[in-house]
């Protein structure tokens, strides 16, 4: 009997000193990799840098002291003439809700887009289980392509103007919001579904009252998120073009100095608006998932 506990806690010792040995083992190993990726990343960056200093018209290094010097110049004949600030707020108004205006139509469009390919590319879910592969693949396709890249081909074909920054939008909103929409339906409880279907209920009518109520809260709150996103990229397209806040920023810029208290306007204007826009779409996220 002795013989016997005595062999087991000699066995119990060996298989411990084993483990703790492959562990330290892996620690090993796992080091030694992150060494290597580390150093890798350091070559790359280092490699990185000096070509694209290389191919620097102005120096990258030579232009760093000079960094602060646009900016100074705006803010400093910004604040020479901060009492038009306010009236060019008002001005500037109209080009903020045309930008406000994109950005809610867009996540609308991509919104309702991303729903039926979301619940069309969800295992279990899908209408047609052999096609959500395809359906997955034009979510990645969407989301792939920057809007910018879609608005810029968009213009050659309808001309500048919010449309075709609305249909850019729309396709990229369409691929992210798809593929997160996908992930929450994934998590959704199929004993809704399952009894619905045992009673004779259609695939829409199955989605429509055994999944969509458990996924609400959070697609729209992924909704409010992308809606906050989209006004950033609106603003962002008027640069090329396509209307909005964005396209005042660009003329405002081009006259250069004279024209720098607008640019301040107009930024802090876009800015403002964005932090309102965060805080509300914050509490109403906050609202819809914690209740």
């Amino acid at each position: 009997m002795a013989d016997t506990s005595f062999g087991s806690g000699a066995q119990r010792s060996r298989d411990l000193a084993h483990s703790q040995t492959a562990y330290l083992e892996l620690v090993r190993r796992r080091r030694m990799y992150g060494g290597i990726l580390l150093v890798l990343f350091i070559a790359l960056m280092a490699s990185g840098f000096n070509l694209a200093q290389s191919r620097n018209a102005g120096g990258f290094l030579n232009g760093l002291p000079n960094v602060f010097a646009f900016p100074s110049e705006v803010l400093s004949e910004a604040w020479e003439k901060r009492a038009n600030l306010p009236g060019i707020f008002l001005e500037h108004v109209p080009a903020l809700i045309e930008t406000l205006n994109i950005a809610a139509v867009s996540t609308l469009l991509g919104g309702i887009a991303a729903m039926a390919m979301a619940l069309l590319a969800t295992r279990g879910l899908a209408r047609w289980p052999r096609l959500t592969g395809l359906f997955r693949r034009m979510m990645d396709i969407c989301r792939a392509i920057p809007e910018i890249v879609i608005a810029l081909i968009l213009i050659y074909i309808l001309g500048g103007g919010p449309v075709p920054a609305v249909i850019a939008i729309s396709l990229h909103t369409a691929g992210a919001l798809g593929k997160l929409f996908s992930e929450v339906a994934e998590n959704a409880d199929l004993k809704p579904v399952e009894g619905l279907q045992s009673v004779g209920a259609s695939w829409g009518q199955q989605m429509w009252f055994g999944v969509i109520p458990q996924v609400a809260p959070n697609w729209l709150s992924y909704a409010l998120l992308r809606f906050e996103i989209n006004v950033r990229a609106s603003a962002i397209l008027g640069f090329v073009g396509e209307g909005g806040i964005g396209y005042d920023l660009k003329i405002a810029m081009q006259w250069g100095m004279g024209r720098y208290d607008q640019v301040v306007a107009i930024f802090l204007l876009l800015f403002l608006t964005i932090v309102l826009i965060d805080r509300v779409s914050d509490h109403f996220r906050n609202r819809l998932v914690k209740g």
